[in-house]
């Protein structure tokens, strides 16, 4: 077994023992958590999945209060674990966390500087709206490097010279030191109602917002019913892609229950590049 291919199998042992459940439905019907116990589809595609996966789940264990955090920090060390595994791909020293405000980085460093001046005028506010600051459920961030970095297989620079003088990545440009935002990650255990809205609402505001170049942004959910991921992965512009946590076993699950709908709508987002596996995610990282 390769190493990725354990890591994703660790990643899913996690989220089976920390964050899957059975609840039950008023009638008796049990069902993952995961799944919409409105839909009969999707209890049946989530109830393949975890078969799939080759776990059994804790009984009447409801997690609802603490699942998405769970969901996040467990995506996390997935994530920072895998890119550990891809550093010879893209060497830097490279930083994931949670619950960082966007205004902690390079390019959007200015806002904090906006959100106070609209805290303190009504006028100002009313004219230019607020809520500029976000924090995305997992940033992917990359350290500025020094001239001893950037000189390390050849004299590229040297402090005396008129070049390369505004580059945040050069940390004699950078005295504080701040991070470029490399990605922002939205973690949507599923979704309902107007989740995805809300990934797409974070991701226009790192393109409008920015000063610089744009980080990735991406979306990773667990999604069961591909009619419901398109409704956040189909169109372009807002997103890069959206990953599944286990798109290989939806794709079975969904044969297993002979669902055409679903799987007409699962290709159409494969074969349009709008959906991917979380074990692709690393490597898109990697870009």
């Amino acid at each position: 077994m390769s190493d990725l291919l354990k890591l994703r199998k660790s990643f899913h042992d996690r989220l089976c023992n920390n964050v899957f459940a059975i609840e039950t439905r008023s009638d008796g019907l049990k069902y993952p958590n995961f799944a919409d116990p409105t839909k009969t589809a999707s209890v049946k595609i989530a109830w393949h999945i975890v078969d799939l996966l080759g776990h059994s789940l804790q009984d009447g264990t409801a997690r609802a209060k603490s699942t998405s955090k769970r969901f996040v920090e467990i995506t996390r060390d997935f994530l920072q674990e895998s890119c550990d595994l891809l550093q010879h791909l893209s060497p830097g020293a490279w930083r994931l966390s949670t619950g960082v405000p966007i205004s902690e980085f390079d390019q959007y460093e200015h806002l904090a500087v906006l959100e106070r001046l609209v805290e303190n005028s009504d006028e100002l506010a009313s004219a230019l709206g607020k809520e500029y600051i976000i924090t995305p459920d997992i940033v992917v961030a990359r350290y500025p490097v020094t001239d001893q970095e950037i000189n390390t297989t050849a004299s590229l620079l040297a402090s005396e010279d008129p070049v390369a003088t505004y580059t945040p990545l050069r940390k004699a440009n950078n005295p504080k030191a701040i991070c470029l935002l490399h990605a922002s990650i939205s973690c949507k255990w599923t979704l309902r109602s107007d989740r995805g809205q809300n990934a797409r609402t974070e991701a226009l505001n790192l393109v409008r917002h920015r000063k610089g170049h744009l980080p990735h942004v991406v979306a990773v959910t667990a999604e069961p019913l591909p009619t419901r991921i398109a409704s956040l992965a189909l169109g372009t512009g807002d997103l890069d892609c959206v990953y599944h946590f286990a798109l290989p076993e939806l794709k079975n699950a969904l044969i297993e229950s002979e669902n055409e709908d679903q799987m007409d709508m699962l290709e159409t987002l494969i074969s349009g590049r709008r959906l991917r596996d979380i074990s692709d995610l690393p490597f898109d990282l990697a870009i």
